[in-house]
Protein backbone atom coordinates (compact mmCIF):
# COMPACT_ATOMS: atom_id res chain seq x y z
CA UNK A 1 0.00 0.00 0.00
CA UNK A 2 1.47 3.39 -0.72
CA UNK A 3 2.25 5.86 1.80
CA UNK A 4 -0.18 8.50 0.99
CA UNK A 5 -3.45 5.46 1.22
CA UNK A 6 -1.89 4.88 4.93
CA UNK A 7 -1.64 8.02 5.96
CA UNK A 8 -5.14 8.67 4.71
CA UNK A 9 -6.43 5.96 6.10
CA UNK A 10 -4.33 6.99 9.81
CA UNK A 11 -6.11 10.54 9.15
CA UNK A 12 -9.70 8.27 9.08
CA UNK A 13 -8.99 6.34 12.15
CA UNK A 14 -7.76 9.38 14.13
CA UNK A 15 -10.95 10.87 13.24
CA UNK A 16 -13.32 8.06 14.34
CA UNK A 17 -11.12 7.43 17.40
CA UNK A 18 -11.89 10.92 18.32
CA UNK A 19 -15.35 11.15 17.47
CA UNK A 20 -15.82 7.66 19.91
CA UNK A 21 -14.23 9.58 22.42
CA UNK A 22 -16.28 12.72 22.25
CA UNK A 23 -19.02 10.21 22.23
CA UNK A 24 -18.51 8.54 25.17
CA UNK A 25 -17.87 11.32 26.98
CA UNK A 26 -21.07 12.79 26.49
CA UNK A 27 -22.32 9.59 27.40
CA UNK A 28 -20.94 9.32 30.67
CA UNK A 29 -21.87 13.21 31.18
CA UNK A 30 -25.48 12.11 30.56
CA UNK A 31 -25.15 8.96 33.12
CA UNK A 32 -23.71 11.09 35.97
CA UNK A 33 -26.91 13.05 35.47
CA UNK A 34 -29.40 10.41 37.58
CA UNK A 35 -31.88 12.27 39.80
CA UNK A 36 -33.11 10.62 42.81
CA UNK A 37 -35.57 13.08 42.91
CA UNK A 38 -37.66 12.49 39.71
CA UNK A 39 -40.75 9.96 39.99
CA UNK A 40 -40.62 6.32 39.81
CA UNK A 41 -41.56 6.45 35.93
CA UNK A 42 -38.90 9.17 34.91
CA UNK A 43 -36.12 7.15 37.21
CA UNK A 44 -37.17 3.80 35.37
CA UNK A 45 -37.17 5.96 31.57
CA UNK A 46 -33.80 7.59 33.02
CA UNK A 47 -32.13 3.78 34.36
CA UNK A 48 -33.24 2.35 30.67
CA UNK A 49 -31.37 5.28 28.76
CA UNK A 50 -28.47 4.71 30.66
CA UNK A 51 -28.57 1.26 30.13
CA UNK A 52 -28.69 1.84 26.62
CA UNK A 53 -25.48 4.48 27.17
CA UNK A 54 -23.92 1.93 29.38
CA UNK A 55 -24.09 -0.51 26.10
CA UNK A 56 -23.16 1.77 23.56
CA UNK A 57 -20.15 2.85 25.77
CA UNK A 58 -18.93 -1.18 25.92
CA UNK A 59 -19.41 -1.51 21.91
CA UNK A 60 -17.56 1.69 21.75
CA UNK A 61 -14.75 0.88 23.79
CA UNK A 62 -14.75 -2.32 21.46
CA UNK A 63 -14.27 -0.48 18.56
CA UNK A 64 -11.59 1.91 19.94
CA UNK A 65 -9.82 -1.24 20.53
CA UNK A 66 -9.92 -2.24 16.98
CA UNK A 67 -8.68 1.17 15.91
CA UNK A 68 -5.92 1.59 17.97
CA UNK A 69 -4.62 -1.85 16.68
CA UNK A 70 -5.14 -0.38 13.32
CA UNK A 71 -2.55 2.34 13.98
CA UNK A 72 -0.11 0.08 15.53
CA UNK A 73 -0.43 -2.03 12.29
CA UNK A 74 0.12 1.12 10.44
CA UNK A 75 3.08 2.37 11.88
CA UNK A 76 4.69 -1.10 12.13
CA UNK A 77 3.73 -1.76 8.45
CA UNK A 78 1.46 -4.67 8.39
CA UNK A 79 -1.40 -2.32 7.81
CA UNK A 80 -4.35 -3.68 5.84
CA UNK A 81 -3.06 -7.81 6.35
CA UNK A 82 -5.46 -10.02 7.55
CA UNK A 83 -4.84 -11.36 10.76
CA UNK A 84 -6.16 -14.79 10.06
CA UNK A 85 -4.44 -15.57 6.40
CA UNK A 86 -1.88 -13.41 6.07
CA UNK A 87 -3.54 -11.83 2.79
CA UNK A 88 -3.99 -8.33 1.68
CA UNK A 89 -7.40 -7.14 3.05
CA UNK A 90 -9.08 -5.35 0.06
CA UNK A 91 -9.11 -1.32 0.13
CA UNK A 92 -12.46 -1.20 -0.72
CA UNK A 93 -12.82 -3.16 2.65
CA UNK A 94 -10.81 -0.99 4.49
CA UNK A 95 -12.53 2.10 2.85
CA UNK A 96 -15.76 0.68 4.44
CA UNK A 97 -14.03 -0.37 7.99
CA UNK A 98 -10.66 1.19 7.90
CA UNK A 99 -9.93 -0.94 11.47
CA UNK A 100 -10.85 -4.14 9.43
CA UNK A 101 -8.90 -7.12 10.80
CA UNK A 102 -9.97 -9.51 8.55
CA UNK A 103 -10.26 -9.83 4.80
CA UNK A 104 -14.19 -11.00 3.60
CA UNK A 105 -13.48 -14.63 3.55
CA UNK A 106 -12.13 -14.83 7.06
CA UNK A 107 -14.58 -12.36 8.46
CA UNK A 108 -17.25 -14.75 7.17
CA UNK A 109 -15.36 -17.77 8.63
CA UNK A 110 -15.00 -15.79 12.22
CA UNK A 111 -18.67 -15.01 12.16
CA UNK A 112 -20.05 -18.61 10.95
CA UNK A 113 -17.66 -19.93 14.16
CA UNK A 114 -19.04 -17.73 16.56
CA UNK A 115 -23.27 -18.68 15.57
CA UNK A 116 -21.85 -22.31 16.18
Amino acid sequence: MRQEELDNFKKILLQKRQAILDNNLEHRKSMENYDLSLDEADQVAMHMKNTLDGSIFTRHNTELKYIDSALTKIEQGVYGICEMCDEPIAKERLKAKPHAKYCIVCREIVEKSLKD
